[in-house]
């Protein structure tokens, strides 16, 4: 291997490590601004659901008009059945689908 070749391979993973670093930014955002949009949702009545992975107990939060239980322990988030299809489905949409659901929405 030549001294050109091994400095191709050094500049190669060189521009690689700034795509990584570059995504990883993007997802910390990307994150951050989704967090953002995770509200808790005062307590009207008290029940106590546990946590079916952990001791923790669930708090109700809503994320993007969806009600979902959150663990204080361990984090997980539990849904209830087809619910994360439809966050799925709005989250995708885009502000484009957004504006369709709205002007086809029954009021």
């Amino acid at each position: 291997m030549t001294e050109k070749d091994k400095f191709g391979d050094t500049m190669k993973l060189a521009e690689r490590a700034q795509e990584d670093i570059y995504i990883a930014e993007l997802d910390r955002e990307l994150i951050a601004k989704l967090k953002a949009n995770l509200q808790k949702k005062p307590d009207k009545t008290v029940i106590d659901l546990r946590c079916p992975k952990c001791p923790g107990h669930l708090e109700a939060y809503t994320f993007e008009g969806f009600a979902l239980d959150r663990c204080d322990k361990c984090g997980g988030i539990w849904m209830d059945r087809g619910e994360l299809e439809d966050v799925v489905h709005k989250v995708s949409r885009g502000p484009l689908g957004e504006w369709i659901d709205t002007l086809t929405a029954k009021t």
